[in-house]
């Protein structure tokens, strides 16, 4: 299986140009198949557009296009927070995609207190003034990982004050239950008796990452504090949800001590991307191996071929999304990344020439076989986020 899947990865292989694009040869049989240029960046603003143009409500967003049953008025902050991290990309690339103005509304799904306490925390959900509804652990530590991001971006020491509001909320939601570690979500965690209470990956991933990302700008009389946090929910990670077969990570522990053992691709990518951080700052190595063997084997465990395409799974493109990005960050490291790499635009690319609606807008499934459910404005903003990503590893620049 190992070497079909390296001839394959050989035959759909792309080559690097000095001006920031790829050649891209469409997976189209009938003889040679013509030269196409790809401009990562044009594909990343050319949705974003479609976005802008189709699921506005104000200056936010909706959920759908086309709307479905029970819709809000405006999207959940999982979507809009995609939203703003393909934004970030298209700003880094170049374009004016109004990005500061995107990650100011995250303020509007801000509660500031719930569940009798004062600790303010990211809702799920807004009316389009304030937050409301779940305040889900890793939804807060995905919107701090943007925040810090708007932050190294424009240097608005606004952006730094609003994600350090996030660390009090985080450690609010860890607890001795299980040996440590976050709940899924507020609620949860006061309701440890629910069939649906437990502790996530990615709850426990996302908060490592946004802690080490933390750790890098806080104040020194923080860092020792904040490199403890995150390095004991890390070994909690090792100890509970990782898999030794797959190299990859279980999805969560719950209250009753039962594991649930499916995996998702953006599991695998945080614990990739915080093992290499964690390198970076200890400087034990021994973390970039971990981060480099989870690599190695979320590749290997979700890369199948389907539908005739080499392809990461044909769901859930947002969870893809973040393991490209894991890929990315690994690359200075470790040389297998380029082929994780190359195999994701060759499947990116295959979608947008056979996995796309009349309108323009991708389908779930990015290898054609079916459309799934591409009204959602995630599906959507995890293609920007993608091409936007790709662009950058490619040091493409707008003209």
């Amino acid at each position: 299986m190992k070497k079909l899947i390296c001839i394959l990865i050989g035959a759909f292989m792309i080559t690097s140009c000095s001006d920031g694009s790829e050649p891209y040869i469409k997976p189209e049989g009938g003889g040679p198949a013509p030269v196409e240029t790809v401009y990562n960046h044009l594909r990343a603003k050319e949705i974003f557009d479609l976005i802008n143009q189709y699921y506005k409500a104000g200056n936010m967003f909706k959920e759908n296009y086309p709307a479905q049953s029970g819709d809000a008025a405006y999207s959940f902050l999982w979507p809009y927070d995609a939203m703003v991290s393909g934004a970030a990309q298209l700003h880094s690339l170049g374009y004016n995609v109004r990005y500061t103005e995107i990650v100011d509304g995250y303020e509007k799904y801000f509660v500031t207190a719930a569940h009798g306490n004062s600790i303010g925390g990211y809702g799920s959900s807004t009316d389009g003034s304030k937050g409301g509804s779940t305040r889900f652990y890793d939804d807060n530590s995905i919107v701090g990982i943007s925040l810090l991001e708007a932050y190294k971006i424009t240097q608005d020491v606004t952006y730094l004050q609003r994600a350090a509001r996030i660390v009090p909320f985080l450690e609010s939601g860890i607890d001795s239950k299980l040996g440590g570690a976050l709940w899924w979500n507020e609620d949860f965690k006061y309701s440890q008796a629910s069939a649906d209470a437990n502790k996530p990956a990615c709850a426990n991933g996302y908060a490592t990452l946004f802690l080490l990302e933390y750790y890098k700008v806080c104040p020194q009389s923080e860092k020792q504090h904040i490199l403890s946090v995150a390095t004991a929910l890390y070994t909690w990670m090792r100890s509970n949800l990782y898999d030794p077969a797959t190299k990859c990570y279980w999805n969560d522990r719950n209250a009753n001590g039962s594991i649930n053992t499916t995996l998702w691709t953006y599991n695998a990518a945080v614990m990739v991307q915080n093992g290499i951080r964690l390198s970076e700052i200890t400087g034990n190595p021994q973390y970039l191996e971990e981060a480099k063997i989870t690599a190695q084997g979320a590749y290997d465990y979700f890369v199948k071929i389907r539908n005739g395409i080499l392809s990461y799974t044909d769901t859930d493109p947002w969870f893809n999304t973040k393991l490209l990005r894991a890929y990315i960050d690994l690359a200075p490291y470790d040389e297998k990344a380029k082929t994780y790499i190359d195999t994701y635009s060759n499947f990116i690319n295959n979608g947008y020439n056979k996995a796309r609606t009349q309108a323009g807008f991708f389908f779930e499934d990015w290898t054609g076989a079916k459309q799934g459910r591409y009204y959602s404005l995630l599906m959507q903003a995890a293609v920007v986020e993608s091409y936007g990503a790709l662009g950058m590893y490619k040091k493409e620049k707008v003209n």
